[in-house]
């Protein structure tokens, strides 16, 4: 059987960077491997899901007062498996468990990295088919190696963050990561059961002509972003314009496809919910990291998300995303 050389994996892309580095440990490639791995087996379930009792609520309510899906535990308990029985974490905080989970053992304590994820975000359109994802961020611990992790591990500001990406499980699944050297996508060829190199060095348009927002939401939103909506639907002078409205409402779809296409995403604060609903940690940090190493914007319409510095795991921030030119078509309505 002819083998094609010019495929690489996750596993040798990632040891390939590393070799960029000699006197790297290894240790950072390790975790995405395993959050490659935990994907994989997520995704199986997905794909499954409609066959099996994995579909509905769990019955009960997570830390935000959401109901949690059957997949939000078993999406939950593999990320979580995977981490604690590697050797390249040392704890993890996750938007369906109340605090974090430090694994404080006498490996684990050597561990250079803490990893924050939303294992499976937008997972109230899992009943209905509707592409899903899991998001995750990698921090360098602050507190003394070979001791337990704390949690100023955690709270630390976004701009911190070595690593962040995000796995959507749509036509196909495909993981996206960024480090400081750039961000890069992986699609999951289930003939070999691998994460392959599909699209390398990927570079959010400076402008697109689709935005996201929940429209429902209009006359609770503030003044400049209503004036920005109709600027969307109007001629402007970015792109000519109007702007194709596009809100899956699973914003790992929405955010990958801007990502790809150019495009802004909103999810602002409204008048019943100032803060806004998205978690700074699990999911507004690990997607501004990504997009502005891909060359776009991320804001809460006042201050770069990367800078905020987070006061508790589950706190929540309004989100602007996107390329370039739209997001700062969106702050000149200010």
């Amino acid at each position: 059987m002819a083998i094609n050389r010019k495929i690489q994996t996750l596993d040798e892309f990632t040891i390939q960077q590393m070799r960029n580095f000699p006197k790297a440990t290894g240790e950072l490639s390790g975790l995405l491997r395993d959050i490659g791995l935990a994907a994989k087996r997520v995704h199986v379930e997905v794909n499954k899901a409609g066959l099996v009792d994995i579909l509905g609520d769990a019955g009960t309510m997570n830390v935000q007062g959401e109901e949690v899906k059957k997949l939000d535990i078993f999406a939950n308990n593999q990320f979580m498996g995977v981490l604690r029985h590697g050797i390249s974490c040392a704890g993890i905080g996750s938007e369906e468990m109340d605090d974090i989970v430090v694994f404080d053992d006498d490996i684990s304590n050597q561990s250079k990295y803490v990893c924050l994820f939303d294992p499976l975000d937008g997972s109230s359109n899992i009943d209905v088919n509707v592409s899903i994802g899991t998001i995750f961020s990698v921090f360098r611990r602050v507190s003394e190696l070979g001791k337990p992790a704390k949690s100023e591990d955690f709270l630390q500001q976004g701009n911190k963050q070595v690593a962040a990406g995000y796995v959507i499980y749509g036509s196909s699944t495909m993981l996206v990561y960024a480090t400081r050297r750039g961000v890069n996508g992986f699609t999951l060829d289930q003939a070999i059961g691998e994460f392959t190199l599909s699209h390398p060095d990927i570079v959010c348009p400076d402008s697109g002509k689709i935005y996201s927002v929940n429209h429902g939401n209009y006359f609770q939103y503030d003044e400049p972003v209503k004036k920005y909506i109709t600027a969307c639907q109007q001629k402007t002078k970015t792109t000519g314009g109007p702007y194709t409205q596009r809100y899956i409402g699973s914003m790992v779809a929405d955010v990958h496809r801007n990502l790809i296409k150019g495009g802004i995403f909103m999810y602002p604060g409204t008048t019943d919910k100032p803060k806004g609903k998205l978690r700074l940690l699990y999911e507004c940090n690990p997607f501004a990291f990504i997009v502005e190493k891909a060359g776009g914007k991320a804001t809460d319409g006042n201050q770069r998300i990367l800078d905020i510095q987070p006061t508790e795991v589950h706190q929540r921030t309004p989100f602007f995303i996107g390329s370039r030119l739209m997001m700062e078509e969106l702050e000149s309505m200010a």
